[in-house]
């Protein structure tokens, strides 16, 4: 008789405001850009663009509102949670916003 080893099911990765704890989540107010960015929906296995937020002008982090992707860049591949997905999705910085504008 075969036998079946139980599969682990990989944890579901955690949204920005999951990770940060920021309070800007879903059903926040205000709500920040990465939870709303439909466009980003699945792109590194997260919710909207919750784990692309570097590539979204206007987040809502570190209490303040960023800027754009270009403003912003250095400051996000610093944080911590950046370094996560890209770590997690063995990417570069770059792949992310490359798949945004393939779906644009």
């Amino acid at each position: 008789m075969p036998r079946t080893a139980a599969r682990k099911r990989a944890p579901t990765p955690l949204n920005c405001w999951e990770f940060k704890d920021c309070g800007r989540g879903p059903g926040s107010e205000p709500v920040c850009p990465a939870v709303t960015e439909t466009k980003a929906d699945g792109v590194n296995r997260g919710v909207n663009g919750g784990r692309v937020c570097w590539t979204i002008a206007g987040t809502l982090c570190g209490g303040r509102q960023q800027g754009t992707y270009a403003v912003k860049l250095e400051t996000c591949l610093r944080c911590d949670f950046c370094q996560l997905v890209l770590r997690e999705e063995q990417a570069e910085p770059c792949d992310s916003l490359r798949e945004l504008d393939r779906r644009r």
